[in-house]
């Protein structure tokens, strides 16, 4: 059977589930899917490009068809998407944050964080490092609820409190300074 590369991420996904991403290999997801491992290269130069397409997608399922019009707001809502997102998937806190790192993927959360603090006014400095901050915040509360092993875990307070005095120091730093 042929596969298209959106029948691979899907498999690759619901894998990831099962096993972890530890042991999640083109190898065995060949076999998952019933065809050589070289079969898999058709699709994708190697697991790092598997991988980034699985966060890609993963981070697609999981946004939410939501107008905001506050930049605060617009935030909140990126924020609880990704860290949602990172929740209902076994390591997928690691996943992204991995991705992120090699570049071979998951930016799409960090670049609407920066595009809603530009619109707010931010230079391109406070808006590259506000959306990095913000994105870090979530990863380490997602990784820390996933280290743990809390089965889906509810927003914490903590989660609500933290992201609220970023956004204050954000709107600090975005507010007109008195004459």
């Amino acid at each position: 059977m042929r596969y298209h590369r959106s029948d691979v991420v899907d498999r690759a996904i619901t894998l990831l589930d099962e096993v972890g991403l530890e042991t999640l290999s083109m190898r065995r997801l060949a076999a998952d899917l019933g065809v050589q491992p070289s079969a898999l290269y058709h699709h994708f130069a190697g697991k790092q490009e598997l991988l980034g397409a699985v966060a890609d997608e993963i981070l697609a399922r999981g946004r939410r068809s939501v107008e905001v019009v506050w930049w605060t707001d617009e935030l909140r809502l990126v924020c609880a998407e990704l860290r949602d997102i990172m929740l209902r998937h076994r390591d997928g806190a690691a996943l992204v944050s991995m991705v992120r790192a090699q570049g071979v993927g998951a930016e799409e959360p960090v670049r609407r964080m920066a595009a809603a603090l530009r619109f707010a006014g931010a230079d391109e400095e406070l808006a590259r490092v506000g959306a990095h901050t913000l994105f870090h915040f979530v990863f380490g509360h997602v990784a820390d609820e996933q280290a743990a092993g809390a089965e889906a875990p509810v927003e914490s307070m903590d989660f609500r409190i933290g992201l609220g005095v970023i956004l204050d120091g954000l709107s600090a730093r975005l507010a007109p300074v008195p004459s």
